[in-house]
């Protein structure tokens, strides 16, 4: 009987550890320190079970084992290894305490309000209110161009409305690898925002290591009907990440998220 539950607790905390990783990745803006947080959820629910197997939402007890020890560790973002690092962390410095991650517990993760609210610790009006917050002062922080890889025509004009609506340039669409390779040396973009899967049957993603093979870091953003393909754990995966179908408020977020963090020279601060 142990056993049996034992490895239907392991089923559970699998299930949502990628999604886990995503959020952690997002809060932090670095991989690495991001997944050293999982771990440190991963060890708490060893070390206590019942934090996970007695409570009736697996999901949300992950998430706020994971939002306590964040809080507890000070929240510190990726360590600043470069200047472009440096300039996100100061920016960080302004924010509302508490607000950037209500915004993507509720965007990128899904959560409801009372869901936000249980794993915060807070009421769901303090809640609501983080978000209103964290959009108004993320989306207010940076400027700058986005290339749009996405070979569906209606969906491509809405990402690019949502992001023109935001204040930044979109600098083209591309449908194929090719196409997007070409449109980012014609114009070089602070930010994209691609699909895994393109016209052609190329990849989104091989145009977009080309993209940063020429370029360097820029920051990415895929919005995908298939994350699990990029949620794998056994190699470099995005920092954000949208399923599809996705929400207007979603793309926002992520858009703000990744300009801030990965703010560069060219961007109007």
């Amino acid at each position: 009987m142990i056993a049996e539950d034992a490895n239907d607790l392991s089923t559970k905390v699998a299930r949502h550890l990628p999604y886990l990783r995503r959020y952690a990745r997002a809060l932090t803006g670095n991989q690495s320190s991001g997944d050293s947080y999982a771990v440190a959820v991963l060890e708490s629910v060893l070390a206590d079970p019942n934090l996970v197997a007695n409570h009736p939402d697996s999901r949300l007890a992950l998430f706020a084992i994971m939002h306590s020890i964040w809080n507890s560790s000070g929240a510190p973002t990726g360590e600043a290894d470069n200047g472009v690092s440096g300039r996100a962390q100061s920016h960080l410095a302004a924010l509302t305490h508490n607000s950037r991650e209500a915004l993507l517990l509720k965007t990128i993760e899904g959560f409801d309000t009372d869901q936000i609210a249980a794993i915060m610790g807070i009421d769901g009006d303090e809640a609501n209110h983080l978000v209103e917050i964290a959009l108004r002062e993320m989306e207010a922080s940076v400027r700058g161009s986005v290339l749009v890889i996405e070979d569906e025509a209606i969906i491509a004009m809405d990402i690019a409305d949502i992001v023109e609506t935001m204040g930044h340039r979109v600098t083209g669409n591309a449908r194929t690898h090719a196409e997007a390779v070409s449109m980012a040396a014609t114009d070089r973009p602070d930010l994209i925002l691609a699909d895994i899967q393109l016209a052609d049957n190329s990849s989104g993603v091989e145009a977009v290591n080309e993209i940063l093979a020429q370029f360097g870091a820029l920051p990415v953003i895929f919005i995908t009907a298939f994350p699990e393909r990029l949620l794998t754990g056994e190699r470099p995966e995005p920092a954000f990440l949208i399923n599809k179908p996705y929400t207007e408020e979603q793309i926002r977020s992520a858009v703000s998220q990744a300009m801030f963090f990965a703010s560069t020279d060219t961007l109007a601060v």
